[in-house]
């Protein structure tokens, strides 16, 4: 794994062209001195499939006008990636828990079914489910089909988007799992294999939606899972709230210095506000509350006729312990330029 540093000034190691599960990662970080992935005794904990149709992309004043002045997304730094995180709200949680326990449980009764307890939640601590932002208080939300859509007609000119395993990115504390796409033709140079439908892969892309299989979805280890095999019941104890790794999914859309364009009235629709919490993009960026994020939004939307809406309630404690970010995906701007996708 090779050392590199965000934009943001933040440390992490990166493997090219894989994407790297704990037990792989664990022998790939071995001599980089990671206090927590090699915490020992973690308590058992959930490891589902979420199926993920919206994206999510979070950004601060100035990013917002960008985009509202552009009328889409691009790279404010003109180094060829947009990045786009996955959006994983309450209903992809339920769909989640309900494909664990009939995997887990295929053989139960109907009665065994009405007594099993909801647990996925309870794990879901991680700042991947939570509704507030590490990089700003404005959440734009677009479903995967249109944003999909939107790249095949801009940038593939009517073909198929064409999507690669990318890199893993270890920090202290974040897995980042970044996937790349792009249009035909332009990037077959480079050797990152094709994200294909395996079944024992990280993430894979389905009609419509990003298949995920969380390796690390607990921001803390405050429950641990139990299995009740005589009663093919899966139950919850009370954990020890020790920190571990978490990890994440970004998607990374290669515009060089265009601009992903999507109706104004549809970018204004997609937005929302969300609490700022944790790291943020720019540590002298002021925090905006919700009366001032509105004010602001309204005088680069004045016909939209609503309010701006608040992102979901924020669960207490959620992001307790994470000292680092990887971003939106983290910042892949150097490794870009040196395989000459960058624009500068």
């Amino acid at each position: 794994m090779e050392r590199h540093k965000n934009k943001r000034g933040f440390k992490y190691h990166a493997a090219k062209g894989r994407h790297l599960k704990l037990n792989d990662l664990r022998i790939e970080a071995r001599a980089r001195g990671n206090n927590y992935l090699f915490k020992e005794n973690i308590p058992d904990y959930p490891r589902p499939e979420f199926h993920v149709c919206r994206l999510r992309h979070d950004t601060d004043i100035d990013g917002l006008e960008g985009i509202r002045g552009d009328g889409g997304f691009t790279n404010p730094w003109l180094k060829g990636l947009l990045w786009w995180s996955l959006d994983v709200g309450p209903e992809e949680i339920v769909s989640a828990e309900r494909r664990l326990l009939e995997t887990t449980y295929p053989d139960r009764t109907e009665e065994q079914i009405q007594k099993q307890q909801s647990l996925l939640s309870k794990f879901a601590s991680s700042p991947v489910f939570q509704s507030s932002s590490r990089l700003g208080p404005f959440r734009f939300t677009l479903t995967v089909e249109e944003i999909m859509r939107a790249y095949k007609e801009q940038f593939c000119g009517g073909a198929e988007p064409i999507m690669r395993v990318f890199q893993t990115h270890l920090y202290d504390q974040e897995v980042m799992y970044a996937v790349l796409v792009h249009s035909p033709g332009i990037l077959e140079q480079l050797q990152y294999p094709l994200l294909t439908d395996d079944p024992d892969s990280v993430c894979c892309y389905r009609d419509g939606y990003f298949l995920w299989r969380s390796e690390a979805m607990c921001g803390k280890h405050s429950f641990e899972l139990v299995h009740n095999d005589d009663l093919q019941q899966m139950e919850v104890n009370r954990g020890r709230g020790l920190s571990y790794v978490w990890d994440n999914v970004a998607i990374a859309f290669h515009v060089d210095n265009k601009v992903l364009k999507f109706d104004v009235d549809r970018l204004r629709k997609s937005l929302k506000f969300c609490e700022v919490k944790g790291v943020t993009i720019d540590r002298s960026t002021p925090f905006h509350d919700y009366e001032k994020a509105d004010r602001i939004v309204r005088s680069l939307w004045p016909d939209y006729p609503a309010a701006l809406e608040r992102a979901g309630e924020q669960r207490e404690d959620a992001n307790e312990g994470h000292e680092e970010e990887g971003g939106a995906g983290g910042d892949l701007s150097d490794q870009l330029a040196s395989l000459g996708l960058g624009s500068s």
